[in-house]
């Protein structure tokens, strides 16, 4: 049994290994030293390795997700392991295969996920001091990307996006900038080649070449962009067909806002790390989680586009002169729509996810 876990072990050897036994997830060696401090379980041995305890840790299956949330939270990610074959047939160790990979920024069960806030997948790739940045929220298949200069900008956007997850490449120059954050993996320079992303996002999106989606003469972001993409097929192991398209953000249509400014402005976050009183906490009276993510989007990214603004200005007449109370009653009873759709994309809907569709086609 040891023999099997140490070669699935192996093929993971940088995240935590769920390995399913009976009624638990157990883990072995390292990774229930590292289980037993982050989620304050038991420390206990199985067996002996060279004359030592193997330590061991273990979590019940039914209890799963939310120890899952906790790692998620503390930037963690976790391989887990189930059993595929039948005990009952079986000669030796019942076969075992890892079934998924949760990540921080590639999580898409609900009860791992805050429903008010994007669940931000980022990449960063650089030369000397230019940076490409590409993100991705795979809970509704947003994806896009920028480039620029500077140390300060690349702060100031990773503060704005807070990513879950960020992705760079080894040898990063930069790497005092990004050891702040919580979810940090190191990728091989081979997943941030360009020739290589370009083919896997034309192989994406159906097309022959990227232009049409505005992507001409950034390099660097369509690097950061493939390594984001072969993450997400490694980790989901499925398709993405609700990822269609990719965006590029030009900088020169929002308000730049330095790390600092954002900050002592509390748009979504105080001084003290909370969400209390902060403009985000007095304006966000949306009807649905959808509205929510929007809305701290907007204030994170004012726009200065003055027919996009006036446009805005003339829809929320629109609402507010119409039936505007019947239509936010409506709203509350489709649920996160977004949300259920990214699930039924990636195959992991559950049958909850299946009524609150129906319901929130028939309001």
């Amino acid at each position: 049994m040891m023999r099997q876990y140490l070669n699935i072990k192996a093929q993971h050897p940088n995240i935590l290994l769920f390995y399913r036994m009976g009624d638990f997830y157990e883990l072995f060696y390292d990774d229930a030293k590292r289980a037993a401090e982050l989620l304050d379980i038991s420390l206990t041995a199985r067996g002996k390795s060279g004359g030592e305890p193997i330590p061991m840790a273990g979590v019940p299956y039914h209890a799963v997700e939310s120890y899952l949330a906790r790692l998620v939270k503390m930037g963690e990610s976790v391989a887990i392991c189930e059993q595929v074959g039948d005990p009952a047939t079986s000669k030796g160790p019942v076969e075992r295969q890892v079934q998924r990979i949760v990540t921080p920024g590639t999580v898409t069960d609900e009860a791992l996920l805050d429903e008010r806030q994007d669940n931000v997948l980022a990449a960063v790739y650089s030369v000397k001091d230019q940076f490409g940045l590409a993100w991705l929220d795979i809970t509704s298949g947003r994806f896009l990307v920028s480039e620029f200069s500077g140390t300060d900008m690349l702060t100031a956007e990773l503060q704005r996006l807070n990513p879950a997850e960020l992705l760079y490449p080894e040898g990063f120059d930069w790497l005092s900038k990004i050891d702040h954050i919580k979810g940090l993996r190191r990728r091989p320079e081979w997943e941030f080649d360009q020739q290589t992303a370009e083919q896997q996002l034309n192989n994406q999106f159906g097309t022959r070449e990227l232009t049409g989606f505005g992507l001409t003469n950034i390099t660097l972001a369509i690097s950061a962009a493939g390594c984001i993409l072969q993450y997400v097929k490694d980790t989901q192991r499925t398709a993405l067909p609700h990822i269609r398209a990719i965006t590029l953000e030009q900088q020169s249509t929002r308000v730049q806002l330095d790390a600092a400014t954002r900050k002592n402005l509390e748009l979504t976050r105080n001084l003290s790390g909370g969400t209390e009183h902060t403009l985000f906490a007095v304006l966000d009276n949306t009807a649905t989680a959808m509205g929510s993510r929007l809305l701290q989007r907007f204030l994170h990214a004012p726009i200065t586009d003055r027919n996009e603004l006036n446009a805005r200005q003339q829809a929320i007449g629109d609402f507010l002169n119409g039936d505007y109370p019947t239509l936010t009653g409506q709203l509350k009873q489709i649920g996160d729509i977004e949300r259920i759709m990214a699930r039924l994309a990636l195959r992991s809907a559950r049958p909850r996810d299946f009524a609150r569709l129906r319901n929130a086609l028939a309001s």
